[in-house]
Order: C-alpha cells, then sequence, then structure tokens
C-alpha cells in the first residue's frame, strides 16, 4: 500500500534537511570562517573544489540505483550508512582547534575532512532524489520540490547560521557537537520507514553502465534542455559565494552573520520554496522559471547598491541588508523549486537516482565554474562591479530558457 502524500514529504522533508546540514556547514559557515580566520578571497574562491563531489557524483550514480540490500531498500541500503558516516565526521571536526587555520598544514586538513563530508552528503543525495522522483507523481512533484528546497535550506540555516550564531556565542567544539547529535536524530526516521519494494533492474540497466546515460540524453527536448541546465545557475553560483565575505569586510562577526542575516535568508529561501511549489503548479514550469530566474538575477544585483552606499561613507545599515539578503535568498527559493520540478520531470522511474543525478551534477559543474572564478573577479573589481556583473550575467542567461519553452511548445509537451 502506498503511503500517503504528507507522509512521504515528511519522510522527504526529514532526509533533505539531514543532507543540507553537513552542506551548510561547507557552503554557508565556511566562507565566513575562513575569513574571520584571516584567509584570502582567492582561497576562499577555490574551496568551490571541495565541492567536486557534487559534479562527479554522476559517475557512481548508477551504482547507486542498481546495488542495494534487499530487507533494507534501494534507498535505505545507501542513506543510513552514509548519514551515520556524517555524524561521525562531523564529531571529528569537532575535535579540530581552529587556530590551525591560519597554517598551510591546518587548512589541508580542514579542507580534507570538508571534501570528505561533501563526499558522503554528495552520494546520499543521489539516492534521496531516487527515492523522491520514485514516490512523487508528476501532480505531487512541485509540492515535493517545495518541500526538498525548504527541508534543504532548513539543514543550511542549522548547519551555516546556527552553527555561526554557535561558533560566535559558545565554542567550536560544543557547536560542532550539537550539530551532529542533530544530524543522528534526523537519521531516525528514514531509519523505522518502510521503503516500497524496488522493481527490478531493467534490461538497459543491465546492458552496461554507459548506455544508462546515452539513452537518457538522446530523450526528445533533451538537448535545449540540457542549454538550461549548463546556464541556469552560473549567476546565482557566481554572485553568492562572495555575499558572506563582504560582509566580514563589511565588520558584521560571526554571530550576527549567523543569526541574522543566514538565518533571515534561509527563512526567506524556505519561504520562496512554499510559494515556489504554489505558483510553479498555477503557472507552468516555463512562466515560473522566467519570472523567477529574472528576479534572482535583480535580487544579486541589489547588492551592488549595498556595496556603493558602504564604500562611499554611507555606512551599513542593518536593515537594509538584512532586506536585500531577504530578497535575494526569496528569489533562490523561487527559482530552484521551478527548477527541480523540471528536472524530476525529465527523470526516467527506473533510472531515477542516476537521471536526477546527471542534471544536478551538470547544474553543480557550471555553477561551482562560476564560484571558482568569484573570488578573483571580486578581489580585482570590487564588490559593486562584481555584483552588477552577477546581474547582467543572470539577466543574459534566461535566453536559453526562452528556447527550451519554444521546442517545449513546438513539441506540444506539457510545461
Amino acid at each position: 500500500m502506498t503511503a500517503s502524500l504528507p507522509s512521504r514529504l515528511a519522510i522527504i522533508g526529514t532526509l533533505y534537511i539531514a543532507q543540507g546540514l553537513p552542506t551548510g556547514i561547507y557552503n554557508q559557515a565556511l566562507p565566513a570562517i575562513l575569513r574571520s580566520h584571516g584567509v584570502s578571497l582567492q582561497v576562499i574562491g577555490f574551496t568551490a573544489l571541495l565541492a567536486l563531489p557534487w559534479v562527479l557524483k554522476v559517475f557512481w550514480s548508477p551504482w547507486v540505483d542498481r546495488w542495494h540490500h534487499p530487507r533494507l531498500g534501494k534507498a535505505r541500503s545507501w542513506i543510513l550508512p552514509l548519514q551515520l558516516l556524517c555524524v561521525i565526521l562531523v564529531s571529528s571536526v569537532a575535535m579540530f582547534d581552529p587556530e590551525r587555520l591560519s597554517t598551510t598544514a591546518g587548512l589541508t586538513v580542514f579542507f580534507l575532512m570538508m571534501f570528505l563530508l561533501n563526499l558522503l552528503a554528495a552520494t546520499q543525495d543521489i539516492a534521496t532524489d531516487g527515492l523522491a522522483v520514485r514516490t512523487l507523481a508528476r501532480h505531487e512533484r512541485a509540492a515535493g520540490n517545495s518541500v526538498q528546497v525548504a527541508g534543504y535550506r532548513l539543514g543550511l540555516l542549522v548547519g551555516g547560521g546556527f552553527l555561526l550564531y554557535l561558533l560566535g556565542a559558545w565554542s567550536w567544539t560544543g557547536a560542532f557537537l550539537l550539530v551532529s547529535a542533530l544530524l543522528l536524530l534526523l537519521t531516525l526516521p528514514i531509519a523505522i520507514y518502510r521503503e516500497p519494494v524496488s522493481e527490478p533492474a531493467s534490461t538497459l540497466m543491465s546492458s552496461g553502465y554507459l548506455s544508462t546515460f546515452r539513452d537518457f540524453v538522446r530523450v526528445p527536448g533533451f538537448k535545449s534542455w540540457l542549454g538550461v541546465l549548463l546556464t541556469y545557475k552560473v549567476a546565482d553560483g557566481f554572485g553568492s559565494a562572495m555575499v558572506k565575505p563582504m560582509l566580514v569586510d563589511m565588520g558584521f562577526n560571526l554571530k550576527q552573520l549567523g543569526l541574522q542575516i543566514t538565518i533571515i535568508g534561509s527563512a526567506a529561501t524556505i519561504g520562496g520554496a512554499v510559494l515556489g511549489g504554489w505558483l510553479t503548479a498555477r503557472w507552468g514550469r516555463y512562466p515560473a522559471m522566467m519570472a523567477f530566474g529574472l528576479l534572482q538575477a535583480l535580487g544579486l544585483g541589489a547588492y551592488a547598491c549595498l556595496s556603493f552606499g558602504w564604500r562611499h561613507g554611507g555606512g551599513v545599515e542593518p536593515f537594509l541588508v538584512y532586506g536585500i539578503n531577504a530578497l535575494e535568498h526569496l528569489a533562490t527559493g523561487l527559482a530552484t523549486v521551478a527548477l527541480l520540478t523540471v528536472v524530476m520531470d525529465h527523470s526516467r522511474h527506473q533510472h531515477a537516482g542516476a537521471d536526477f543525478t546527471l542534471q544536478v551534477s551538470i547544474l553543480a559543474m557550471s555553477g561551482g565554474l562560476a564560484h571558482l572564478l568569484a573570488g578573483f573577479v571580486a578581489a580585482q573589481a570590487g564588490y559593486t562591479a562584481y555584483y552588477l556583473l552577477a546581474m547582467t550575467i543572470g539577466i543574459l542567461l534566461l535566453w536559453p530558457v526562452v528556447q527550451w519553452g519554444r521546442d517545449v511548445e513546438r513539441a506540444g509537451r506539457a510545461v
């Protein structure tokens, strides 16, 4: 018997919260932590390389789809051990001395731990995405992606903003141990979940590793959709990389970044995710992606106004910072839900993990490359020109969405 939609959404939500926790440490807290210990913008920009597992996970995704223990289930066979390893690794980070971040050896060790954390979270993501695609019907996917993005951002909030607050108000060891305990608690729902029996591996899956990807990219309409995957998150990956370092340079401390900025931003993203699911279902996939993509570009451009006022002696009005941060995160939540709903539509049921992973890996690759360049551009151009450039890129790169929409319309497919 299929579980009710609320039950399935609850399981999916807890899994994405658990996934967001370790990712929040890397993606949200790490830039501020490094900058507060005097690490250069160029090195902070290069931390994008630590997220390589999110780009490369596509290469092991077919095995995550194929191999599992029958008694545990297709998704639980991977999710349970991976989340427990994350608990152990975050506990190990708690034992690290943050003063060592000022040394090359210390940075190397810390970066290795962050890389392993990303490797575990990225592999867990394959199994979680596959479970979501298999358990949600097409008309349920907008709601499912609202829960996915909201849960993920809630995890980012705890692993990022809440962690930064604890680091400023408490201690390094205590902060990371608490995050580790929360991650362990979030493992309990999937531990008791009775996963439906999976279908046997298809002939396609048995025919070879490469055929999984080769037949997927031959699906009608994939060529125009590939253009969207390569470009839609470029401006976001580029622009968001320097927000925390810029605010540290403006005088915000870790406690302020964690409590007032990251938490407000994450709350806005969650609100955007909930609203985005409703609007995507109401408007359709294509109109939602266009509108939300434009709003996301304008949100990045608002940081240029903030930087301009700061550079010209206008001071930094905290409520203006919070408002701009909330706008940018609201737009991110809206755009991400619309995007991932279409990603889910393009994922085949039997190869859900591999298909979904291939698409988000392309997104991560393009966004990650933009992130990699961010530190150099910001250091050379200054924050104002940097964010004006990010806004311009975001607007120009809506053109592939237009092309995809026209292709879908010509083919008579639903959007």
